[in-house]
């Protein structure tokens, strides 16, 4: 199968490139072989398929069951949803969890990491959406962290459901720092959480500081663990919300353990501006770490929705073009090339993040794995709100859309 006239990744000039067997053959400038099936792509932009970095496929599609979280912070959303935990069961997961996945997979999305709550005596949702992985596996490949939703030493058992999960097949470790009892805890959970992924060599992404007080700070904790241990690149902080908060003295010294430490960073810039800021009369902070000046260090920052429609988030539709628009706009990211290289946020950043490199990416003997987007670039299509016309994984199509059409009658 042969592409024709594409921009990849923004390139100015039109490239072709050719499918066999679900990897890419080549790229440059192609002649069609007898026979050979070939598409023109029109100058359309074609990108790496896109990542969810970071959501909760367990709770999505569930705000207002039964309450609906009314002041709108991170921690009336833990309340909801322990009342919601009590209705879960497989069934329920699944439809949800599906319904979901159709909806990132019109948008262009293939790869999730998802974050599963542990909290729960029975394991009920980790061992449904394990099946899951396996059942979706053709469309989208998922990624599972087990995630102590209420703590891991503030929670009955919590050392043991993490063991527990992790031996029934989780790929990365999570914590919540910021939701344990005491700072003793906060410290204790990070210490067995990293001690855990080293043991078991599983990847690692805590919920960390995700709160306005810059006292928070398990993500020193997490920098030098993941450096005292090796695990470097495996490990990502998602939210760092905290991090708004610190003083610039500390930040500087922070970043040295920062960039040793090689970790990943998710923000979360449409829930982390709805949940932050909620104690604050004026100014009004807006909740988001660092994007900017982690990324100006070298550190790999790459952007997640969090929540689809569950008590944290009353919104969301699957469509991570919403997570970068806002997320440029709250980091003050809005230089041209920002913007034109901003589709990194949800691509080539966020496969570092889930460490797909190996099998990610525009290259040559790679899966061909990619999306096409109705603009000649990604500052046109974020900007327009460009649908993806095509999404094809490992050679086969799997979502399509009609470009679309705007009259004006006068």
């Amino acid at each position: 199968m042969l592409f024709r006239n594409a921009y990849i990744e923004n390139a100015k000039e039109v490239c072709d490139f050719r499918i066999e067997e679900g990897i890419f053959k080549e790229f440059g400038s192609l002649t069609p072989k007898e026979g050979e099936e070939v598409i023109d792509l029109n100058h359309k932009l074609v990108l790496p398929p896109f990542i969810e970095s970071h959501v909760h496929l367990d709770t999505c599609l569930t705000a207002g069951d039964p309450v609906w979280n009314m002041s709108g912070t991170l921690f009336e959303g833990i309340e909801c949803w322990s009342k919601r935990k009590e209705k879960l069961n497989k069934e329920d997961i699944k439809e949800r969890v599906n319904r979901v996945a159709r909806m990132y997979a019109a948008n262009g999305i293939q790869f999730i990491r998802t974050h599963v709550d542990v909290t729960d005596p029975t394991l009920m949702a980790m061992e449904t959406m394990i099946e899951l992985r396996e059942e979706l596996k053709d469309f989208v490949e998922i990624q599972i962290v087990a995630f102590p939703q209420e703590g891991i030493l503030s929670y009955p058992n919590g050392k043991q459901l993490m063991i527990d999960a992790v031996n029934m097949g989780a790929d990365a470790v999570g914590a919540i720092p910021h939701y344990e009892f005491t700072r003793e805890y906060s410290v204790e959970s990070l210490n067995f959480a990293l001690k855990l992924a080293a043991d078991n060599n599983k990847l690692v992404d805590v919920h960390c500081d995700e709160i306005d007080d810059e006292a928070s700070r398990g993500l020193e904790t997490v920098a030098a663990r993941a450096l005292e241990y090796e695990l470097f690149d495996k490990v990502t902080a998602s939210h760092t919300t905290a991090m708004h908060s610190y003083n610039n003295a500390y930040v500087l010294r922070l970043m040295r353990l920062l960039k040793m430490s090689k970790i990943n960073f998710v923000s979360n810039p449409l829930v982390n501006t709805h949940l932050q800021g909620r104690v604050d009369t004026y100014p009004k902070r807006r909740g988001v770490t660092r994007v900017k000046e982690l990324l100006a260090e070298g550190i790999n920052v790459s952007f997640g929705h969090d929540d689809i429609y569950d008590p944290w988030y009353p919104m969301g539709n699957g469509n991570l073009r919403d997570v970068v628009f806002l997320g440029l706009h709250v980091t003050q990211l809005m230089g041209y090339e920002d913007i034109m290289n901003s589709y990194n946020f949800i691509t080539n950043n966020a496969a570092k993040t889930l460490h797909i490199q190996d099998h990610y990416g525009l290259e040559v003997n790679k899966p061909a794995s990619f999306v096409v987007l109705d603009a000649e670039n990604y500052y046109d299509a974020l900007n327009y709100n460009s649908p993806v016309l095509f999404s094809y994984r490992n050679g086969k199509k799997l979502a399509e859309a009609t470009p679309l059409n705007r009259t004006v009658l006068f």
